[in-house]
């Protein structure tokens, strides 16, 4: 693997110098997770930062008495694990692979080595942890002010490919349990509320497929505008 050729091309790292780049790739190494791996566990000690080369990641809670609660599923070009990096805590959640992923831990040390030279590097970073912040904040007003059939259909449509007739098609990235406890909700009821659309006629559902015939028709009936 070219550490430096995907860290120049990861957008957190993009107008990085060739130097900049080689100090960083020389502070990181890659890294291959089978299925079910875990990247770390609450309470481990962060030495760096993951981005994901490709495959899946989920962040969760696990209580030792109770479901387990997802607060992110992640992607390719995504990065976890900077926020506690920064102020020297331990993890609060666990971190584990969904699928065969490949990611790089970068270092502590070489990121803090080129953000002390790199003022444009360090906006970078906050902008990122900003985002997450702002995504954070969308969760709790979905969880708070929106009915599971809102959240379901905001889901789906953030993820969905577009076709030229507005009706979309999603393909769940990994299985119905994971993405009900993404969105609060337990799996029967996210597999009651896909049932419940799915008789109305506002989309059908094969295995991790689902298609929906009218955007326009789904949000007006569920109220998601």
């Amino acid at each position: 693997m070219n550490l430096e050729a995907l860290l120049a091309h990861t957008p957190l790292f993009h107008g990085l110098d060739s130097g900049e780049i080689a100090r960083l790739a020389q502070g990181s190494h890659a890294v291959t997770a089978a299925r079910g791996d875990v990247l770390f566990h609450k309470g481990d000690t962060p030495t760096g930062f993951y981005l994901i080369i490709f495959g899946l990641v989920k962040l969760a809670f696990n209580p030792p008495q109770g479901d387990e609660k997802v607060v992110a599923i992640l992607g390719p070009g995504d990065t976890f694990g900077e926020a506690v990096m920064f102020i020297d805590e331990p993890f609060l959640i666990d971190a584990q692979a969904l699928v065969l992923s490949r990611l790089v831990h970068v270092s502590k040390s070489a990121i803090l080595q080129e953000l002390d030279t790199d003022p444009r590097l360090v906006r970078k970073m906050i902008a990122a942890l900003s985002m997450r912040l702002h995504q954070l904040i969308d969760d709790v007003e979905g969880y708070s002010l929106c009915s599971g059939s809102q959240r379901i259909v905001a889901y789906l449509l953030r993820n969905a490919v577009e076709n030229a007739d507005r009706s979309v098609t999603v393909t769940l990235p990994t299985n119905k349990r994971i993405i009900a406890s993404r969105l609060n909700m337990t799996q029967e009821t996210f597999s009651r509320i896909l049932q419940t659309l799915c008789k109305q006629g506002l989309l059908s559902v094969e295995r991790r497929r689902i298609h929906i015939p009218d955007v326009d028709r789904l949000q007006a009936v569920t109220g998601d505008a």
